[in-house]
């Protein structure tokens, strides 16, 4: 008795029910008895009401850092394919605009060749014709034939003009045909090395993405079992933006200001939520 009323002097509680040692109990024999003192000076979190286990703002930063940049590692192999498909594109544009100027070569020396060949049977009809006028039979007849002549000749002069004009056409069109094969050739060129350059690339990303999807895979790991289920419905959700830094009483992710009680929970590492967007909040470094 006169120890049980010393430990009562000194502030302890004294109990005959023991009491796990992780609290500041300890094991006291007294003579014929054995109970526990605790030290509720010393009681840790976890014995308290409040069983949440602490969220580490330290690891919420470190997920967020890895989610933005794995999002931005994706980002990336998918914009690779995506300029490879551009100068697919950019090719297959150049290849058209080269078979339409080839074929514009080609229609032009047809209309050409029909040109010449009415020409020829222009300047026959003449020659037929001036035969006529020597054989003629009456003036009226001569005077027809004359008229005949002059006609045709007239017609093939106009032929002959144009002939002349579809020869320069026929050249400015094979000059533009043989720019058009430089731009196809560097069209080629480029794709090329742009399917090389994304190749590289590619690996060394999907490298990188391996490794930080190993490294976000230990460190969610470390989230406590009672934010891990809410964690990653938000990041399936939002992905990287499914976080954010709460920084001079604000949502980084929103601009929407947090309540004086968040940022308590906070300091305290607890699990927030942003009440305007959902973010899973961490406090800055």
């Amino acid at each position: 008795m006169a120890g049980r009323m010393r430990g009562l002097r000194r502030g302890l509680f004294v109990t005959n029910v023991p009491l796990p040692l992780g609290c500041g109990a300890f094991p006291v024999t007294m003579a014929g008895s054995d109970f526990s003192i605790c030290d509720n000076d010393r009681l840790p979190a976890h014995c308290g009401a409040d069983t949440t286990m602490a969220l580490s703002a330290e690891l919420l930063r470190g997920l967020h850092r890895i989610h933005m940049q794995l999002s931005d590692l994706r980002d990336r192999l998918d914009r690779g394919p995506r300029q490879v498909k551009v100068r697919e594109n950019n090719v297959a544009q150049l290849a058209a605009a080269l078979a339409a100027a080839e074929d514009a070569v080609k229609q032009t020396k047809l209309a050409t060749d029909r040109k010449q060949l009415d020409l020829r049977s222009s300047e026959n009809k003449v020659e037929e014709l001036k035969v006529k006028l020597n054989t003629a039979a009456s003036n009226k007849e001569f005077q027809a034939f004359t008229d005949q002549i002059a006609a045709t000749e007239m017609a093939g002069s106009v032929l002959a003009d144009e002939i002349l004009e579809s020869f320069d056409k026929i050249e400015r069109l094979e000059a533009a045909v043989s720019e058009a094969k430089k731009n196809h050739e560097s069209g080629k060129t480029e794709l090329a090395k742009c399917r090389d350059k994304v190749a590289a690339e590619g690996e060394v990303v999907r490298g990188d993405v391996a490794r930080l999807e190993g490294e976000l895979a230990a460190a969610e790991k470390q989230l406590p079992a009672d934010v891990r289920v809410d964690y990653q419905r938000i990041i399936r959700s939002k992905g990287a933006e499914g976080m954010a830094e709460m920084s001079d009483s604000v949502c980084q992710g929103c601009g929407q200001k947090v309540t004086l009680q968040m940022e308590n929970d906070l300091m305290m590492e607890k699990p927030v939520f942003c009440k305007s967007c959902g973010r899973l909040l961490y406090v800055g470094e």
